[in-house]
């Protein structure tokens, strides 16, 4: 429960931050939304499922809300606060800006960090051995998979200097030039090869930055790194969930950041190449252990990798003897073909998807061969690499001569852990009270003869539940797009949460004033989108609502689209068009600030991308024009899964799915255009469907009330 002393001093930080912010004005959105997180996470709606779902529009001012809601009360019961994000915009904002700013005006005190994944910082053993021999030396460079070139040694060099004299801080970020891909990777820090244990190894970047997360109070993460916590159980890289009051910012993009992290990928002959190697590290590693107990694990390793490379033959082989691309009807033997349960994803890329997730039953029994052979090398190479370490210790073996194999190892461990991953997947017997996986096979785009087999879950409720859900202290779950049709029910079904178990919901409008401030013109069109001649009535009839402002964001459903209507009108009526893809975003964004503060007319094509996360506030967006509806065609093997499996349970793919996903991105779409509550503009929707079908009353309605205008 809260206290009245802790209600207190709520009321006074919220007053003191009122009393340093220019032009502060209390809004009661902002107030309601601090009360319901406090008083939830107290326990006072339920003790057992302190979680709040809240949807605030723009300008309710939610990361103030937030944290003011979770911070004192975190403070008084000894917990930490977690704000895991989507966009790095937005972690840059929380750490340079609001945090600072509550710290210093708010009379709380607290401390608070940017907590990273371990591979964004460097190792400083890997470093020092990678520029500790010169180029002639036979060792040089070797941690590289080929030999770096003379720029990649001086930059590794530079590297060194700074991080020794104090005045890089070792995390990729903070590094002053982009750094190449193929340098990072091998000297970046990973949990397999740095080991805080090791003398060399204490005083790494990585494990600097972890005593700091460590002793903060308010850790500040993305998605992937808050799942990969929870991955291993929680705790193990950031605080123990029972510890923590989360805060899911942009909590609209959880589910499928969380589905993106379940599922696993590999190449067919990729990983025969690379188990074979395999072999021969455990090899190495046993022959440098001056140790009896090395022996037995090398040997099983060899044995059970040997096995694995058996099964992955008799894989590779049954794909190219199943001709992909020919499909015999559904009536053929399911036990003597793979093409019987194939469907092509598109007609552009060579994927094809195992329909409703069922495979072949030669498929399935090698799957279970591979998943438990795979489980078992993984526990003998984890033999072989901690003997190593302990051999270290004890001064038995040199680390000069430890290092590339411990780097070594812990690369194979990582492949091992991804490939027992997706064989586990397509060993699994679905279940039939819930969705089945989405199985699938693609050939390499790259790579002649090569296959990528994949495999992901369609659902990921239950996965949120249990590693989160259940676990933690408390949690808050906010965006300003998480309802779709006025409803929570579509998100509350994909992030695994429930409307009967003492769970809050809240939607909080934006304190702007729609009416007066912004108008909804529904454009008079001949065409609907899939019409061809949709294009070309584009490319008439635009720039006439690009006079309605000088500041102008025009946004399309497809590049293809955006490109042919821009290179159109450039020609015909010679404006000064920017199109995404022309520069980077930033150099698009800055150039056109630039241009509005000259007071110049400036006009920007954008795709999807150009929808959510834009801010161009006042003059610097005017007149928004959205091309056409946001739908998604379901191109990739799981959105096709989970349409099929829809449909299997007697449902509509399009109203369950299509219609509440494209409510959400039409209503950030529109978002984009007042920011603050002084700004002004209009948004122009070039899709005749929001007044010609049965859905389009819904998604109109779902928008901020905009003074709506038919033409």
């Amino acid at each position: 429960m809260l206290t009245d002393s802790l209600k207190q001093g709520i009321r006074q930080a919220y007053k003191a931050i009122g009393e340093n912010l220019t032009n502060f004005n209390p809004r009661k959105q902002q107030t309601f939304l601090i009360a319901e997180i406090a008083k939830t996470l107290a326990g006072e709606y339920s003790k057992e499922r302190k979680i709040i779902t809240i949807e605030a529009g723009t300008g309710t001012g939610k990361s103030l809300a937030y944290s003011l809601g979770a911070i004192p009360l975190a403070l008084a019961k000894d917990k930490k606060v977690c704000i895991s994000t989507a966009t790095v915009a937005l972690q840059e904002q929380l750490v340079d800006k609001d945090l600072p700013f509550l710290k210093s005006h708010a009379g709380l005190d607290f401390t608070f960090t940017l907590a990273k994944g371990r591979q964004r910082y460097v190792c400083r053993q890997k470093l020092t051995q990678a520029i500790s021999h010169n180029s002639d030396s036979p060792q040089a460079g070797f941690t590289f998979a080929e030999k770096p070139k003379a720029s990649d040694i001086r930059t590794l060099n530079a590297m060194h200097k700074a991080l020794t004299d104090g005045s890089w801080l070792g995390d990729i970020d903070s590094w002053q030039e982009t750094l190449p891909l193929s340098v990072w990777q091998q000297v970046q820090s990973d949990k397999h090869s740095c080991l805080k244990s090791m003398a060399d190894h204490s005083h790494c970047p990585f494990h600097k930055a972890r005593e700091t997360m460590e002793q903060a109070n308010v850790l500040v993460v993305n998605h992937s790194l808050l799942l990969a916590d929870l991955e291993l159980g929680g705790g193990r890289i950031l605080s123990p969930p029972d510890e923590t009051f989360y805060i899911i910012d942009e909590a609209h993009h959880l589910p499928k950041v969380t589905r993106d992290f379940s599922s696993a990928s590999i190449t067919v002959k990729g990983a025969i190449e690379w188990l074979t190697k395999c072999r021969e590290t455990g090899d190495k590693m046993s022959a440098l252990i001056k140790s009896q107990r090395a022996i037995s694990p090398a040997l099983k390793l060899s044995d059970d990798i040997q096995d694995i490379l058996t099964e992955m033959q008799h894989v590779l082989s049954f794909i190219n003897s199943n001709a992909i691309g020919y499909f015999p009807s559904k009536e053929s033997d399911y036990a003597t073909t793979a093409n019987t349960f194939l469907t092509k994803t598109n007609k552009e890329e060579e994927i094809y998807r195992f329909e409703d997730g069922i495979i072949p039953k030669e498929l399935k029994n090698w799957a279970e061969e591979i998943k438990e052979l795979s489980k078992k090398s993984l526990s003998h190479l984890n033999k072989l690499y901690s003997a190593l370490v302990e051999s270290v210790k004890d001064g038995d073996t040199q680390m000069y001569l430890a290092e590339p194999l411990l780097a070594e190892a812990g690369f194979m461990l990582q492949r091992l852990e991804n490939f027992q991953a997706l064989w586990q997947m397509y060993a699994k017997t679905d279940s039939d009270k819930g969705a089945p996986m989405a199985r699938w096979l693609e050939k390499s785009p790259t790579k002649q003869g090569e296959y990528i087999l994949s495999a992901s879950p369609i659902e990921v409720g239950f996965t949120l539940e249990n590693m989160l859900w259940s676990q933690c202290e408390g949690a808050v779950l906010c965006s300003a797009t998480l309802m779709a049709l006025n409803s929570f029910d579509h998100f509350r079904f994909q992030a695994g949460l429930r409307d009967d178990d003492g769970s809050q919901y809240q939607q909080v409008n934006s304190p702007f004033d729609y009416q007066n401030n912004a108008k909804l013109l529904i454009a008079n069109m001949d065409n609907e989108p899939n019409n061809k001649d949709f294009t070309d009535e584009l490319i008439e009839k635009i720039p006439h609502y690009l006079k309605q402002g000088d500041a102008s964001l025009v946004l399309f459903s497809s590049y293809w689209q955006m490109n042919k209507v821009a290179e159109a009108i450039r020609e015909t009526h010679q404006l000064d068009i920017v199109a995404q893809g022309e520069h980077s975003r930033q150099h698009i964004i800055e150039a056109h600030k630039k241009r509005c503060d000259k007071n110049k007319t400036s006009i920007i094509f954008g795709t999807q991308s150009f929808s959510e996360g834009l801010d161009l506030p006042g003059k610097y967006l005017t007149n928004l024009i959205i091309t056409k509806l946001p739908f998604s065609v379901p191109t990739s093997p799981v959105e096709q899964a989970q349409a099929e499996y829809v449909t299997a349970k007697g449902g509509n793919p399009f109203m369950t799915l299509s219609v509440p996903d494209t409510s959400k991105k039409l209503v950030q779409a529109c978002g984009r255009l007042l920011r603050n509550e002084l700004d002004e503009g209009v948004i122009t929707l070039m899709d005749k469907r929001v007044v010609t079908k049965r859905y389009g009353k819904q998604l109109l309605s779902s928008l901020p009330p905009f003074k709506q205008v038919i033409e």
